[in-house]
């Protein structure tokens, strides 16, 4: 039963407004012994010709108090008191009944939403830059897909660009075959770095690397068959990091695909008169949007990203005609997003206002021991391994006879690295401390995965069943916050999918987490009396399976004991 809603509808019988303008007035009021909505009067004063106090004490004389505990008017407002026996047993009973379903809608049956995340470089680094758009980008999947919609995960790798002619050179002269079998990322690094560095000595290296690259455009076999090599390499070790991460991609059409659908966008733009000589450059002017001249192709003739983007998004629509297409970028990168959405604008794609970008803030490292062998780069398989062995640490202490303890130390390291990337705002920067990262008693991901052990623990001790449980008898003051926020799972999912904001559900896991520890700390459950006992499972029970639905919306995996 939603509330809000019978709320709503209950004050519809006497004012003129809309359903939907009368729920986004209705307030949650700062205290509990307040009510548990509110819906203040003031908007009413010239309606009604009174005084708003006067407003409120004659809707609660005239509103029909069925399915509530009472209604009341104080002052301005009008609160209203939820009938919390019928409330509790009816949301309990509905999570144990729907169980993994519970939270879920068909809402977005029947339309399509691609979501381009992670994107990493080949022959580059996977470091933790990329944490952020890979857990964002996974969780906004299954966030959307939780509510019905197909999500299509592309992962536009970064697989084209005079790079690759560098890499070329410098795989001729100085690759180790064997450590390029074994450790191809450190060792493409090493080998790109060197050619720089050579490059610095001797500009004839330059030179070649275009050449290279030149060869590689015209499909000449050499460097075709090197570039498949250096890109099959890269994604062998990219898929055992996605692998660690628990995330999986619909497609890896990266920015070669590309290279035969831009001359067809390029032409396009010329058609509509939107290209626009600059300095030998091809642009498209922007100056009624207050941006930059949009760059198609540079003096040389060559593309750039934004004829990439540009292909890619009508090859998205055409392939697959999404009803959004996300683009999980860095806030870096909002610009260039506006320029490149707003040529497809001028373009006459009416599409284009289907496009959204979700961008993110920077993490940054408290701990500069974090660092690697490679300076400032940090390698985030690196990164996940060392908060594993972290995590084993701790379990070895508190726990050292637990049971698969490898397993669980890397659900829960791996988890809380993810957990602690999307625990907040994904607009703002990111300070990445371990003691935070790993905290057991912290607003962390181990404190939430606790939680649900701890559920699952007093379950596996229980010596009674709880199918015929009478949950009135869950009337305590915790019990019943624990079951608001329970009840309120629907709406945090929503909101999260509105604000495109993992954040919202992992600071909702959180709250859970402590309204089910309070509730733990102040009511006996194992040694209550039989019924109350029973009630009070039913509760442990629906918790959990709400706390492992949440966190699975996140891209992290409960464990059952810790």
């Amino acid at each position: 039963m939603d509330y809000k809603e019978l709320v709503a509808a209950r004050l519809k019988e006497y004012l003129d407004m809309e359903i939907t303008d009368i729920i986004s007035l209705i307030e949650i009021p700062p205290k509990p012994e307040m009510g548990d909505y509110a819906f203040p009067c003031f908007q009413l004063a010239k309606t009604f010709r009174k005084a708003p106090n006067m407003i409120s004490k004659e809707l609660e004389e005239k509103i029909n108090k069925e399915g509530f505990e009472k209604i009341s008017a104080l002052g301005p407002y009008i609160n209203f008191f939820m009938d919390k026996g019928v409330y509790v047993k009816n949301t309990v009973d509905e999570i144990l009944n729907l169980k993994e379903k519970y939270g879920t809608s068909n809402i977005g049956a029947g339309k399509n939403i691609t979501i381009d995340y992670s994107s990493p470089n080949i022959a580059k680094p996977f470091h933790i830059g990329h944490l952020s758009t890979t857990a964002i980008g996974n969780s906004l999947y299954k966030i959307l897909q939780s509510q019905g919609y197909n999500c299509i995960g592309i992962n536009h790798i970064g697989d084209w660009g005079t790079q690759f002619g560098k890499l070329i050179v410098a795989y001729h002269k100085w690759a180790d075959e064997e450590k390029l079998e074994k450790d191809p990322i450190n060792e493409l690094l090493r080998i790109y770095v060197k050619f720089h560095e050579e490059a610095e000595k001797d500009p004839g290296l330059n030179d070649m690397a275009r050449a290279h690259f030149k060869n590689l455009e015209d499909g000449k076999e050499e460097e075709t068959v090197l570039w498949k090599k250096f890109k099959e390499l890269s994604l062998r070790e990219f898929n055992r990091i996605y692998d660690l991460l628990g995330v999986k991609f619909d497609s890896f059409n990266g920015e070669a695909f590309y290279n035969d659908k831009m001359d067809p966008i390029v032409q396009l733009l010329q058609e509509k008169g939107l290209l626009v000589d600059s300095n030998g450059a091809k642009v498209v002017m922007l100056d009624e949007y207050n941006m930059p001249p949009c760059i198609i192709k540079k003096s040389d003739g060559a593309t750039i990203y934004a004829t990439r983007d540009l292909a890619a998004a009508k090859y998205r629509k055409d392939t697959y005609d999404f009803y959004k297409n996300i683009y999980v970028f860095g806030n870096t990168q909002a610009l260039h997003f506006r320029q490149f959405s707003t040529v497809l604008k001028k373009a006459g794609f009416k599409w284009a206002d289907d496009m959204v970008h979700v961008g993110f803030g920077l993490v940054k490292l408290a701990d500069k021991k974090l660092s690697t062998r490679h300076g400032d780069v940090v390698f985030l398989e690196e990164l996940l391994h060392e908060s594993i062995a972290k995590t084993l640490e701790i379990i070895n202490e508190k726990n050292p006879n637990l049971e698969n303890k490898e397993e669980v130390a890397k659900k829960i390291g791996v988890g809380a690295v993810i957990f602690s990337n999307l625990k907040n705002s994904r607009e703002k920067d990111i300070i990445f401390k371990w003691e935070d990262v790993l905290s057991f008693e912290g607003e962390s991901g181990p404190y939430v995965q606790y939680t649900y052990a701890r559920g699952r623990s007093i379950l596996r001790k229980a010596d009674v069943g709880f199918e015929d449980a009478d949950l009135t008898l869950l009337d305590s003051f915790e019990e019943f916050e624990l079951v608001k926020l329970l009840g309120s799972y629907k709406k945090w999912i929503d909101l999260s999918i509105e604000k495109y904001e993992p954040s919202m559900i992992t600071r909702y896991t959180l709250e859970v987490a402590k309204a089910f520890n309070k509730f733990y700390n102040a009511k006996g459950i194992l040694n209550a009396d039989t019924e109350v006992k029973k009630a009070r499972l039913c509760l442990v029970e629906a918790t959990d399976i709400v706390i492992k639905s949440a966190l699975g919306l996140i891209g992290v995996e409960t464990v059952e004991k810790m």
